[in-house]
């Protein structure tokens, strides 16, 4: 008996413990619907829009370790594209169905019909068209394994509505398990090469390692905490690569760049006469505009990672090595075990001058200019309070700018989400709901701005129905305050368009939606109403009144520096 299209794009979901997908309902995909009523074990999670859908799978599969499934219908096909450009930007693996008209029908003009493989061909690692049921199980494989493997990153599958109904006989309906989670296939620098990176680390006077979040995908934690340990060198993270191992580990000194990094933590770039990267694409955000070492400098840069494109693409390198982050530092690790290595020069104790800057930072007086809560002592609380277990989710923003170098509260892992691979608004909220489906027992809250709410407050209704225990922190300051920041302090411009109704009430908007709501005025009631949200079974949303960026500047570099020729407030 033959199986039709839709049944077996079911079954090859099975065959990859698929357990979750994200998406919303679409008349093309009505086949696919039919089918799925009789398989409850793959959980349909409705969102509200498709962009959501994709972000919510991106910070379920940087969560779970396998890779995230989204499907969206023609009519909101490039809808999505939002999330599927930060998970390849960022080398997150997505498995990406869209449903789509007949072949040639959108050449007619077919309501919902665009050519879809070569609108997304640019932010997918592959596209591939299901037209043939019989392909199906061939096409599957191939994209989980594409999406898995070397540099992990989204496949679209593109199901064409005959597809779905079309019936063929197969015998091919396996997957290849270790496709389930990611990286599947591991790959080893070169044994020589890695000696050699060795031997630089060894005679460095002050070497630096900086771990980005390939370092993370690859699961090298454990590794770098070790090595780090053995060689007595130092570990900063880019802000995608925070968790790589606990802050309070006496190697680390924190997140380090133009997002999150503060003078403490770059400091060591300044000094560093060698610097390790680690799954680190060098980018801008990591470097403070390659200002954080500078492009023309005389420091030996040693870069590890999956991607080839990536090795001493900003600078120039001493040793690169093109391998997994993880096999290949344990390679490392071996051979510095087996030599009995030990780095000649004594490494200065630095935890008690880390602890103490960002403690300062936590408890420093309040500028005279401030208004509603300062966030340094909102931070504080969540340090005090936030189980290990916890995750957070955040995006470009107040929110994300002053909890990044100062929150030290969670588990060494992945529990640290952004999306500053890309930076698009409307990351936190949708974020947090892929990554409570991926860790049912995490206590998870969402840092938001009220420039963001704009993007997806619809979805407070899958949240309302879902009715996961998840805490909205929304960041009001009435503005894109980051544009403000930028405008008024590096431009010396004035702000232009970005400025919103102060009156509109989201309160109200949150409460219409059923979730649990309480507003954050005095800074004694941090604590208790953080309690009281996260003790909610259920959604809840805070709103928090903060200042722009504009009005004291938070840990850029450039925007300091712009405060302090202004005589502004700043944080640093």
């Amino acid at each position: 008996m033959g199986m039709t299209g839709a049944q077996i794009i079911l079954e090859m979901l099975k065959q990859y413990n698929v357990k979750h997908v994200f998406g919303l309902p679409g008349e093309t995909t009505i086949g696919l619907y039919d089918q799925w009523l009789n398989e409850p074990e793959i959980k349909y999670i409705l969102t509200r829009d498709e962009k959501n859908s994709a972000f919510m799978a991106e910070a379920y599969s940087k969560v779970s370790g396998k890779p995230g499934v989204v499907e969206s219908p023609s009519p909101g096909v490039t809808h999505p594209a939002p999330g599927i450009a930060e998970a390849f930007v960022g080398s997150i693996p997505l498995i990406f169905f869209t449903s789509d008209v007949n072949p040639n029908d959108h050449k007619r003009g077919m309501l919902t019909g665009i050519d879809q493989t070569d609108f997304y061909s640019t932010i997918t690692k592959e596209s591939f068209v299901l037209d043939r049921a019989k392909e199906i199980p061939f096409l599957m494989r191939r994209a989980f394994r594409v999406a898995t493997s070397g540099k992990p990153g989204p496949v679209h599958l593109r199901m064409m509505v005959n597809c779905l109904d079309d019936e063929a006989e197969v015998n091919d309906l396996y997957g290849q398990p270790e496709c389930c989670s990611y990286p599947s296939y591991r790959n080893i620098a070169e044994p020589r090469l890695i000696e050699e990176a060795l031997n630089l680390l060894m005679d460095a006077k002050e070497p630096l390692i900086i771990c980005g979040q390939g370092a993370l995908s690859s699961g090298a934690g454990p590794v770098v905490e070790k090595l780090s340990e053995m060689l007595e060198i130092p570990v900063g993270t880019t802000i995608t690569g925070k968790g790589i191992i606990s802050e309070f580990h006496p190697m680390s000194i924190g997140v380090i760049g133009s997002r999150g990094g503060r003078a403490f933590t770059n400091a060591f770039i300044e000094r560093a006469d060698v610097i390790f990267y680690i799954g680190s694409n060098t980018d801008s955000t990591g470097t403070d505009g390659w200002q954080k070492p500078k492009l023309q400098n005389s420091k030996k840069i040693i870069h590890l990672d999956v991607s080839p494109e990536n090795l001493g693409n900003m600078y120039q390198t001493k040793v690169s090595l093109c391998g997994d982050a993880k096999i290949s530092l344990e390679y490392m690790l071996k051979i510095a075990k087996e030599n009995n290595l030990k780095r000649s020069q004594e490494l200065v104790n630095f935890t008690q001058e880390r602890d103490r800057t960002r403690d300062e930072l936590l408890n420093m007086e309040m500028p005279h200019i401030n208004k509603g809560i300062f966030p340094p002592y909102f931070v504080k609380a969540l340090n005090e309070i936030l189980p290990e277990n916890s995750i957070i989710t955040t995006e470009a923003g107040v929110c994300s700018i002053y909890t990044t170098p100062l929150l030290t509260a969670l588990a060494p892992g992945r529990r640290y989400l952004s999306n500053y691979s890309l930076g698009a608004l409307g990351y936190a909220i949708p974020a947090a709901m892929g990554a409570a489906f991926a860790d049912e027992n995490a206590p998870v809250l969402a840092l938001g701005g009220d420039g963001s709410f704009g993007f997806n407050c619809g979805e407070l209704e899958t949240f309302s129905r879902i009715g996961k225990n998840i805490t909205i922190i929304l960041y009001r300051n009435d503005s894109f305050g980051w544009i403000r920041g930028e405008t008024v302090l590096v431009n010396d411009s004035k702000p232009f368009c970005t400025d919103f109704d102060p009156t509109v009430s989201y309160l109200k908007v949150a409460q219409g939606f059923g979730l649990q709501c309480q507003r954050l005025e005095r800074h004694e009631d941090i604590r208790p109403v953080l309690e009281k949200a996260m003790a909610h079974n259920g959604p809840s949303f805070v709103e928090m009144p903060v200042v722009s960026e504009d009005v004291i500047a938070p840990f850029v570099p450039k925007w300091v520096s712009g405060a302090k020729k202004k005589n502004r407030p700043s944080v640093y």
